[in-house]
């Protein structure tokens, strides 16, 4: 039995974040972006790593129109680089300081169609684009994290089912989901919380980047056959992370917020 120091107790609402400072690596547009706003509204500290560094200047200067009050200096930063490359990580981290929560949102899809289509520079592109960059926050976190501390992957839908074309970006995925509960068991003893959010469709520019659906009645007509009758919000989405970031209870999950697609 272990006989560490327990994990702390506090409240598990959004409000006991303020004074937390997180690190958003994909907070420069969609889920990422609209998570730094959230965190900033209830008074944390908040770093944003992305790799366009003019999309990262306009979502430093959203969150900081989030803060209810007027906040230090460093209380919204921006880091420009590559989610996977340990160099940008150890920038935010070195000038966030403490660090307390990790939100990995970064990775689009990539890798594409047939399998058997698939060169093995596609493939390695897609396990780098998202599992590098999974791995790359973990050691970062695993070393700077905190008793109480958590680190946040992101997921989707599709990993329970599948369509043609998305073999490798969809293995990718579930490999995250894997890593999620491989390293909520190794950073137990250290009192490090690891979860991942498992996303539906949900309004962000990532999603509206695909044919057809780049007006607000494509999105809507698009949305209407769902269980809910549209898409979710890009904040209710991040809301998921926040609830991981606060509750102290809760580690190795994969919580699904798909406003009930997976059951239609």
């Amino acid at each position: 039995m272990s006989t560490a120091t327990p994990i702390p107790v506090r409240s598990p609402l959004p409000s006991a974040l303020d004074g937390t400072t997180a690190v958003l690596v994909g907070g420069s547009s969609g889920i990422g972006l609209a998570a730094g706003v959230l965190l900033r509204s209830v008074g944390a500290r908040v770093v944003l790593v992305g790799r366009d560094p003019d999309r990262l200047k306009a979502a430093v200067s959203r969150v900081r129109g989030a803060s209810p009050a007027e906040g230090p200096d460093d209380a919204v930063l921006g880091v420009a680089g590559d989610a996977g490359d340990e160099q940008t990580l150890d920038e935010a981290f070195d000038r966030a300081g403490r660090v307390d929560h990790v939100l990995v949102t970064a990775g689009g899809i990539s890798g594409t169609g047939p399998v058997t289509e698939l060169s093995v520079d596609d493939i390695r592109t897609t396990f780098d684009s998202r599992l590098q960059a999974a791995f790359t926050a973990a050691r970062k976190a695993a070393a700077h994290l905190p008793a109480g501390g958590s680190l946040t992957f992101s997921s989707g839908i599709l990993v329970l089912r599948p369509v043609p074309g998305m073999t490798a970006p969809l293995s990718v995925v579930g490999a995250v989901e894997t890593l999620t509960r491989a390293l909520a068991v190794e950073l137990a003893p250290a009192r490090v919380r690891v979860n991942t959010v498992r996303f539906g469709r949900v309004d962000t520019p990532l999603l509206r980047s695909r044919p057809g659906l780049d007006s607000d009645d494509a999105m809507a007509a698009a949305g209407s056959t769902a269980p809910l009758g549209r898409f979710g919000t890009a904040e209710e989405a991040a809301a998921s992370a926040l609830f991981l970031m606060a509750n102290n209870y809760v580690t190795g999950q994969v919580i699904t917020v798909d406003g009930g697609e997976t059951l239609s």
